[in-house]
């Protein structure tokens, strides 16, 4: 693992922690640690939890790449991209503990668990970019669709509403409400319950369910980006 990403077993379950004493700002070591991380979880574990740090679980991109140039901008979407579209179809049980804001790649992330345990507190989730003068990629818009109360698809895509963790909850950003302290051991419990959950089942039955997603995603991904830096 990176410095910013460590791994630890817990019984059946792997727990991905996500720390780079900042944001948890999506840089290429990042994605590439926990890309690692998954795959040491497929071969030691049954389940796993992905968290982030105290008070935050991920602000999305590094800025500081995104701002560095256009082609620099879209490598590291095309590589946040493919390992968003890698969590969304893990096969083994994926339980995010959202431990504080999410925001924009962040709460994708957060979006990618098949179920999303968040902290209550002082904290925001969604999609900003619009209100930063940035398009939302496909990938972006096609997770949120599969996620969110379509009555909330609009206003959190299109207006860039961040929401309160209550609200998150009751659109659909989250599954579930603790108090921050108790974020990584809620998901680590229900980790552990899912882990009972008999494979080769689970894993398939989860890309069967997002395939269409998967695949459209992965499909119109380079061209898509494309289009915004030529826009």
């Amino acid at each position: 693992m990176s410095e910013i990403v460590s791994f630890e077993q817990r019984g059946e379950v792997a727990l991905i922690r996500l720390d780079d004493g900042k944001a948890n700002a999506m840089s290429a070591p990042l994605l590439e640690g926990v890309s690692a991380a998954l795959d040491r979880a497929s071969s030691s574990a049954k389940a796993v939890v992905l968290a982030g740090r105290s008070g935050r679980f991920s602000a999305g991109f590094d800025l500081k790449v995104m701002m560095s140039g256009p082609d620099a901008a879209r490598d590291l979407v095309l590589k946040g991209g493919e390992l968003l579209m890698r969590l969304y179809e893990h096969p083994q049980p994926l339980v995010i503990a959202c431990t504080g804001h999410a925001i924009a790649g962040g709460v994708l992330m957060v979006a990618t668990g098949d179920r999303r345990i968040g902290a209550s507190g002082d904290f925001k989730l969604g999609l900003n970019e619009v209100a930063n003068g940035m398009p939302v990629p496909i990938l972006a818009h096609e997770l949120a669709r599969d996620r969110l109360d379509p009555r909330a698809l609009v206003e959190s895509v299109l207006l860039a509403r961040l929401w309160s963790p209550e609200d998150a909850l009751r659109v659909g950003w989250l599954d579930r409400l603790v108090p921050e302290d108790e974020v990584e051991a809620a998901a680590l419990e229900e980790a552990s319950a899912l882990a009972k959950l008999p494979q080769p089942a689970y894993g398939f039955t989860k890309r069967s369910l997002r395939r269409a997603t998967i695949e459209h995603v992965r499909a119109t991904m380079v061209q898509n980006l494309q289009e915004f830096s030529v826009g």
